[in-house]
């Protein structure tokens, strides 16, 4: 009787790894962006890997549609929502106008907290020129400290819209102020206030607002503008590189980081480059335009920094010491891995020096 083999075992699907905080993988991210709903003729720019905010046609206006949450913090957290929210808005070429705010809180919260969250909201918003005009609170244990998602609107101002998908070869990039700014102002509220001020300072100088130069940005002719929020500047110029389909070739050395932000980097053992960087904004320009722009940004003391440009070819090209350098798109923030090294890392100790309380950046921060 012919011997009969046994079907063969069908291969074993491999587990697909558990998703670790901070942004979705690009790969299952596209996949998540397929389904859009309904088809709209007004939507003009909609759900897009490295693109900030949706825009959307109503009449003769340019609506710009932007919802963020602010997870990796619960001290001013309605500060940051609004902040955030506002810069994916005015990168788009958009002044923002309207804010909704969701602010969720754990059972056992007191209503105080709630209270200075809604007014931290107040305060960011007037300060931008921004109308709440509603929102949702809820108590839930969905959450363990408070959460809030923020939905700003804003209109087109600039003279077209602008995207992360905008750069084309030729074009120089800018960064204004530096790297990591709101992971540097974060990771400082997890250490004791008083050793680390100047650190703590960094969400009003520089700030983690871009709405000023984003706006003079989009006035003067910029190709394409992102916010490096999550993943940091590194990130963020991957992004710009993948949405636009070209390669970027960036100087590190170029990439000013601050005396603060090296410090407390080197102190949890990350990157400033990855660290997430609100309050600093990526801008590819025509060449004949860098001048004009960085002019126009000193007038309003904004720092704007060369640091690279744009090429024929998909990717990123990064240079330091004039050679070839691993720069790596990353969906992990370093401000994660920080906050997870934190509570065994214990207190450091800060140095600063009173004669060097009034350089601004040139503090030199010390940590032990």
């Amino acid at each position: 009787m012919p011997r009969i083999d046994p079907p063969p075992r069908p291969a074993r699907r491999r587990a697909a790894p558990a998703l670790g905080p901070g942004k979705l993988p690009p790969r299952l991210l596209g996949r998540l962006l397929h389904w859009r709903g309904a088809p709209d003729r007004r939507v003009l720019v909609g759900p897009s890997c490295g693109i900030d905010a949706a825009v959307v046609a109503i009449g003769s206006h340019r609506l710009i549609l932007k919802s963020d949450p602010v997870t990796f913090t619960a001290r001013r957290v309605g500060w940051y929502a609004v902040q955030v929210n506002a810069n994916d808005v005015a990168v788009m070429g958009g002044r923002p106008r309207w804010f909704q705010p969701t602010i969720l809180v754990p059972p056992g919260t007191r209503a105080a907290v709630v209270l200075a969250i809604a007014r931290e909201i107040h305060a960011a918003c007037r300060a931008l020129g921004v109308a709440v005009t509603g929102g949702h609170t809820e108590v839930t244990d969905a959450v363990t400290r408070p959460v809030v998602a923020g939905d700003m609107q804003g209109l087109v101002v600039a003279p077209r819209i602008i995207t992360a998908a905008g750069a084309r070869p030729g074009d120089r990039l800018l960064l204004t102020k530096a790297a990591g700014i709101e992971g540097t102002a974060v990771l400082a509220q997890e250490l004791p206030p008083a050793l680390v001020r100047a650190a703590l300072r960094f969400r009003q100088n520089p700030g983690i607002s871009v709405v000023p130069e984003a706006l003079i940005a989009g006035r003067l002719g910029c190709s394409a503008m992102h916010d490096p929020t999550e993943g940091g500047v590194r990130a963020g110029i991957h992004e710009i590189a993948f949405a636009s389909g070209v390669r970027i070739a960036v100087d590190l050395d170029r990439i000013p980081v601050r005396a603060e932000t090296a410090a407390i980097c080197r102190h949890f053992g990350v990157d400033p480059l990855g660290l997430i960087g609100s309050g600093a904004l990526l801008v590819a320009v025509p060449a004949r335009r860098v001048a004009p722009l960085r002019r126009a940004w000193a007038r309003r003391g904004i720092e704007g920094h060369l640091i690279g440009s744009v090429e024929a070819g998909r990717g990123v090209r990064a240079t330091r010491s004039g050679r070839r350098a691993v720069f790596p798109w990353r969906v992990r923030d370093e401000i994660v891995v920080a906050l997870e090294r934190s509570p065994g890392k214990g207190v450091p100790t800060v140095s600063l020096p009173k004669s060097a309380a009034a350089k601004g950046s040139e503090i030199p921060l010390t940590i032990e």
